[in-house]
């Protein structure tokens, strides 16, 4: 049977795998950590299989990263953007990101709060896109995994427990994850 309503569309689109994963990859876009926290609820629900809702973390937080990526090499060929950085201190930059990409973009996902500096400056030094993107595909497999996996578990802890309320448990528990990323930025800011 064709669902008539809006409602009834929604619903029928919600129990859709694909639109499922184009869900969890438009959510990493907006909070990459909240995403993953809701997409293992999903699949502790029994609402998507793991290794689709994992793959579209993969595949959004990738492409965003190589969105901050391209963001820099966008910011690089205005003129404006140019003159904010002198040439020389510019040419230093890429000397030094071009011996370090791999390891300066690995590690960054680890670090509350350095991505976009890090993303965006090594587009706009002109760094190796390959040694880019490896780094960041790796870095996100070894984290979105590492964080969908206690997520799963958090969850099945959720669900066993809260029941019904079980949502407002993994919202708080997302608002928390981000909570705490920003909370290491602040305190690594105000380190001498």
């Amino acid at each position: 049977m064709i669902p008539l309503s809006v409602s009834g569309l929604l619903k029928a689109a919600g129990a859709h795998p694909l639109f499922q994963a184009v869900s969890i990859v438009v959510g990493t876009f907006i909070l990459e950590d909240a995403a993953t926290v809701l997409a293992a609820m999903q699949v502790q629900d029994g609402k998507i299989v793991w290794w689709l809702a994992l793959l579209a973390l993969y595949i959004g937080i990738v492409v965003g990263d190589i969105g901050l990526y391209g963001t820099g090499r966008l910011a690089a060929l205005w003129p404006w953007a140019r003159r904010l950085i002198p040439e020389q201190t510019r040419d230093r930059g890429r000397a030094w990101i071009e011996q370090r990409v791999f390891r300066v973009v690995f590690v960054s996902r680890f670090i509350p709060g350095a991505r976009l500096p890090t993303y965006t400056s090594c587009g706009y030094l002109h760094a190796r896109f390959s040694s880019f993107a490896l780094a960041a595909i790796l870095a996100t497999s070894v984290w979105t995994t590492a964080l969908f996996l206690v997520s799963r578990h958090v969850g099945q802890f959720l669900i066993d427990h809260l029941g019904a309320w079980r949502w407002l448990g993994a919202a708080i528990f997302a608002v928390l994850v981000v909570l705490v990323g920003r909370l290491a930025v602040r305190l690594q800011a105000e380190r001498p």
